[in-house]
This record gives structure tokens, C-alpha cells and sequence, in this order.
């Protein structure tokens, strides 16, 4: 695409821009009495403007109504969380029986593994990848400890080849091969956090499924970024966080996904607690579990309602943008940035390195970017200088020009920003 590095075209392309609205949805911080240029809605999302009311909302419903709410507010708290199944399967491509919402991510990733990691004598090994987000590596690593066997005898990790930065999927693929008879379960991010690199969960899935094996995904930095058709990939389960892309709040409520293929199978082990019982029964106080056929039905406690709010507030947003219009900008302002990024760094002479894949099918919003020669203060400078960027050692910056509320004025503002912050450090 034939750019340029002016505000003036910049300023052109949010006029063109059908998102352009969403900006002002969303509160934004401020640095020197300037509004932020945000960069880190890979780690936490802004909050958007509507939240508050459906925050207010159960709050004025509990003043009022107090345990009635539970049935009688203008959105019941008993069926709270069903608001969210048919906006959620589109974001997710699932079916609206295949989603829920419930804990938070490694909750339900450790309560995922408890029905789909099942090892025994012969088939026990799981596939991750190398330098997965720690919580994933903690939680595979505590999961294996459980059923009595030793880490290194069971977790495979695919790694990056010497000089590369991304994971192949030819490796992946190999390695699943390679396990073979071994494998009892594929477990990845979709997105990985550092590179920003997508995985080819649809060629993955099927491939550690012929091998004979359950597969599943953390979608952390995936759900509401990238395209997904988790039903029609026939991936057995995921999980996502919702507080990044999703914009619902500080460690807010994680969503959850089980295809419908194991909706019926009762001899699936699960942890199992009363609001994953059927709900046409669930107050009769039976002794005995009777699932919800349906992701519900691997719920186990009532669903903190205030929690659920904020996230319901931009799940409608989601819904009301759809997830096409979304890629459309995001790939757009994504190679905006990537070729600001290359300008700036013709311009003071520097040595970035990319890192994030540069073809759109195989990243997603975020770009992150080795800055060679420089150091953490060049993060500093940036964030005193109305930047929110995530700065990972050595000398990576996370940049995550999220469509919602990123304009492109913004990349090439903050170009400019970048080029006085390398320039000041070398005089």
C-alpha cells in the first residue's frame, strides 16, 4: 500500500475511517493534560464509556431489590450470563451453546485440562509452545504433577529454529507427527504474546486430532482480534481473558468454549458445581449432578454479576461492530504503524528488527519490534511523552494499534515521538 508519513494523510485516513466513531467511546488517560497515545490494549483494554451504566445498572438493582434481583431485576442476575451466548459465538465463530463465561483464564484452562487431559500408560504427552505465557507453562507443568508424572518426561514444547523468531507450522506439524501414539493433548496460544504471531489453529487442530488427541487453545490475545471459527475447526476446547482486546475490566471474567461434540458425552471428567446443573431443577437441591448439555454446563459457581457487567457492556459493542469490520481496520492501521515503524528507522539511521510476521493471516493487532542500540530508557521517554507502550527485555516494545479506539494520527504521532526519543538519546 503506497503510504505516507504525514499528518495530513493520516488525518485522511481516519476520515475514511467507518470506526472512527468508536474513539470517543472509550475513556482514554491522560499525560501532561494530553490525551495518551495507547499502545497496550494487548494487556489491558480501555474502559469504554457505556460500562458504567451496566455497572450502575446491577448496582441500582441490588439497592433496590436486594436477593430479588436474582429474578426480578430488568436484567436477572439467574440468567445474566446467557446475554452473552449469541453475541460471543460470533466473535469466536461457535455456536451459542458452545460459549460461556465464567472465572477467569487459567481457572478455566485448569478446569479444561480436567476433561481433556486424561493420560495414560501409552498416550500421555502435550504438545505446547516454547516460551508459552508463564501462567500457561505454570499451570501444564502443576496439571502434570497431578496425575503423578514429571514435567520433562510429558511437556513437548515446538521451538523456534536458530536466528528466527516465529515458530513454524511445518514444525508444529512435524512434531505432532513425531509424538504420534504418545499424544494426548495439543495445548496453544493462539496468539502468541511476545512475537504477536497466529497460529494456523485450523490445520493444527486437525492434525493433533488425527494423531488421536484432544486439542485446545488459549485465546488470550486472539478472542476479539482475530478472525475464529472455532466450531467449524472443530477445536475441542478454548479459553480467553476478556480484559485485552475485549475491554472489560481489570482481571475480569474469562470466556470459555467446549464443542458441541462433548455436550453429551456424561462420562467426560469435569469439576462440577450446582450452576452447571440443569437449571430447570437446579433449586430442588438434588444430590446428584445433572450438566447442562452445553459449555454451562461446565460452570461450577454462581457468576459474580458485577464482574460479568462491564464485559457484557462491550460484548454488545462487539456485536454492534462486528468482527469483519474489525479485521478490515486492523490489518489496515497494522501495516500503517509497520511502515511508520520503517520509516522512522530510515530516518535516525537505526537498527530495528520486527519480530511480528509481516503477512496479515499470520499477526494480528500488535507489532512488536527489537530496538537495537537502544534501552529501557527509550521506553521511559516514551511513556513521559504521552506513549503507553509495553516494554519486554532486553529491548522489545509491544505496540497494539487496536481498532477500536487507535487512530492512525496516532501512528504517525507517534512516529514522531519515537524519532525525538532516539534522537535526544544521541546527542
Amino acid at each position: 500500500m503506497d503510504f505516507q508519513n504525514t499528518r495530513e494523510y493520516a488525518q485522511q485516513l481516519d476520515a475514511k475511517d467507518k470506526l472512527a466513531k468508536y474513539r470517543d467511546e472509550f475513556h482514554f488517560p491522560h499525560v501532561n493534560g494530553k490525551q495518551v497515545i495507547y499502545f497496550t490494549g494487548n494487556s489491558l483494554g480501555l474502559q469504554p464509556k457505556r460500562t458504567k451504566a451496566y455497572v450502575d445498572e446491577v448496582m441500582d438493582d441490588w439497592a433496590k431489590l436486594a436477593v430479588e434481583g436474582h429474578f426480578y431485576a430488568d436484567k436477572p442476575w439467574w440468567d445474566y450470563h446467557e446475554r452473552f451466548a449469541a453475541p460471543l459465538s460470533k466473535v469466536v465463530g461457535a455456536l451459542p451453546s458452545e460459549v460461556t463465561v465464567m472465572n477467569t483464564l487459567t481457572v478455566n484452562l485448569h478446569l479444561m485440562m480436567v476433561s481433556f487431559y486424561q493420560p495414560t500408560a501409552k498416550r500421555f504427552k502435550i504438545i505446547c509452545e516454547e516460551k508459552a505465557f508463564p501462567s500457561d507453562q505454570y499451570m501444564i507443568k502443576s496439571q502434570v504433577r497431578f496425575h503423578g508424572l514429571e514435567p520433562e518426561n510429558v511437556i513437548v514444547e515446538i521451538k523456534r529454529r536458530e536466528g528466527e523468531h516465529n515458530i513454524r507450522k511445518q514444525d508444529i506439524l512435524d512434531k505432532i507427527k513425531e509424538v504420534g501414539n504418545e499424544l494426548a493433548l495439543v495445548l496453544i496460544g493462539g496468539v502468541n504474546y511476545y512475537t504477536g504471531q497466529v497460529f494456523d489453529m485450523k490445520t493444527i487442530t486437525k492434525a493433533g486430532q488425527d494423531a488421536g488427541a484432544y486439542v485446545g487453545w488459549d485465546l488470550a490475545h486472539a478472542a476479539g482480534n482475530i478472525h475464529l471459527e472455532l466450531h467449524d475447526w472443530n477445536v475441542d476446547f478454548a479459553a480467553w481473558c476478556s480484559y485485552k482486546y475485549m475491554n472489560s475490566g481489570p482481571g475480569n471474567a474469562s470466556g470459555a468454549f467446549v464443542h458441541e461434540m462433548h455436550h453429551n458425552d456424561l462420562d467426560l471428567p469435569r469439576l462440577s458445581g450446582w450452576w452447571g446443573h440443569n437449571k430447570e431443577r437446579r433449586f430442588l437441591m438434588e444430590p446428584n449432578f445433572d450438566p447442562i448439555r452445553g459449555a454451562n454446563g461446565w460452570q461450577i459457581s454462581c457468576l459474580p454479576v458485577l464482574s460479568l457487567a462491564p464485559y457484557l457492556a462491550s460484548v454488545e459493542m462487539f456485536d454492534e461492530v462486528g468482527m469483519p469490520a474489525l479485521i478490515q481496520k486492523r490489518d489496515h492501521i497494522t501495516a500503517y504503524l509497520e511502515y511508520v515503524l520503517h520509516e522512522i528507522d530510515r530516518e535516525v539511521k537505526g537498527n530495528f528488527e520486527i519480530i511480528t510476521p509481516s503477512e496479515p493471516s499470520e499477526r494480528a493487532s500488535q507489532i512488536s519490534v527489537f530496538l537495537h542500540g537502544e534501552g529501557r530508557s527509550l521506553f521511559e521517554y516514551l511513556m513521559k511523552n504521552g506513549v503507553i507502550t509495553d516494554w519486554r527485555e532486553p529491548n522489545v516494545i509491544r505496540l497494539a494499534p487496536v481498532p477500536l479506539y487507535c487512530s492512525f494520527e496516532d501512528m504517525y504521532e507517534f512516529g514522531q515521538v519515537l524519532k525525538q526519543g532516539i534522537l535526544s538519546h544521541k546527542k
